[in-house]
């Protein structure tokens, strides 16, 4: 009887410690969760020497598959990427996703942080991993990088595909202040830009949210400096893109309205666009399965898509 109360004891101590650990820690429990579920998929994680930085990257895909590198955007981490990396690795890529410096796990050097500055971080990593050209992916400030990095290094970038992409100039619904909220009510403001339906978010989750933004704040500002100081902004030269585009956007993006996404279809020549239905911002991560179907048809098509939109219906 009493070895019989011990066992509920214990289990009951395990319980508890759990929910302890859950209650205070629930970001970073889902980072491992995230972590686990792609290492399950064989999608490893490394670090290399890139400019004088040391750079943390996913990769993952058969060593003979075509090259194909992801750029997150503000405040992301390659983690972002997680619906889609096995998806494309599985058909044949050989999928590269690297944390920017100032995010995740790469290092956070005192530099700027500028649009110019993250893009130069992608070419020194496609150095330091022997990448001499692969299609490339941009999402959000990512989406602009890559834009930036095609224009000015043709020669790298076989096929561009860039979701929900900032890069020209949109009139903003919000503030600078949106990604560095200071309050619970900031942190539950974001995600209701970010996606057309929000998930109940308790309280302990959105102070966890909090402080993991606010212990970024520093980087997420000077990157937020430098694309509203209109210094790297695209809009006069996306006409001279030699690079065949897929723009996919979410019709219901908030953030960087589908308009954005219009405009760079009829500015960039002979550009594909892709709309998802019923999907925001977060396009690649909550509507990924039309995402990787239009993504791979686009890098797959031969001879290369030319013109066209297109429109995806929401996922079931």
């Amino acid at each position: 009887m009493r070895s019989g109360l011990r066992v509920v004891a214990l289990f009951l101590l395990i319980c508890a410690a759990a929910g302890v650990i859950v209650y205070c820690f629930p970001l970073q429990l889902a980072d491992r969760m995230v972590r686990f579920h792609l290492w399950r998929d064989h999608v490893q994680s490394e670090y290399v020497e890139a400019g004088g930085y040391r750079m943390h990257f996913f990769e993952a895909g058969e060593a003979g598959g075509t090259p194909l590198l992801l750029v997150h955007g503000l405040g992301a981490r390659g983690e972002d990427w997680a619906p889609m990396i096995p998806a494309l690795a599985a058909k044949s890529f050989h999928v590269y996703v690297p944390d920017l410096l100032g995010y995740g796990r790469s290092a956070h050097p005192d530099v700027s942080y500028s649009i110019s500055m993250e893009e130069a971080a992608v070419v020194q990593f496609m150095q330091a991993v022997h990448l001499a050209h692969a299609d490339v992916g941009g999402w959000s400030m990512g989406g602009w990088v890559t834009l930036k990095l095609a224009l000015d290094h043709p020669e790298m970038v076989d096929r561009l595909v860039v979701y929900d992409s900032a890069g020209i100039y949109f009139p903003a619904t919000f503030d600078p202040e949106l990604f560095t909220p200071a309050d619970v009510a900031g942190v539950r403001r974001l995600a209701a830009m970010l996606t057309p339906k929000p998930r109940e978010m308790p309280d302990f989750v959105a102070k966890a949210a909090l402080r993991k933004l606010q212990g970024n704040a520093w980087v997420i500002r000077r990157s937020m400096r430098s694309m509203t100081d209109g210094h790297d902004l695209l809009d006069f030269r996306l006409n001279n893109m030699q690079v065949p585009t897929l723009i996919v956007w979410g019709a219901q993006d908030a953030l960087i309205p589908l308009s954005t996404g219009e405009t760079m279809h009829q500015d960039i020549p002979h550009s594909v666009l892709n709309v998802m239905e019923g999907c925001g911002h977060l396009t690649p991560a909550v509507c990924s399965k039309p995402t990787v179907r239009s993504t791979v048809d686009f890098l797959r098509a031969q001879p290369p898509m030319q013109g066209g939109e297109k429109s995806f219906p929401p996922e079931n």
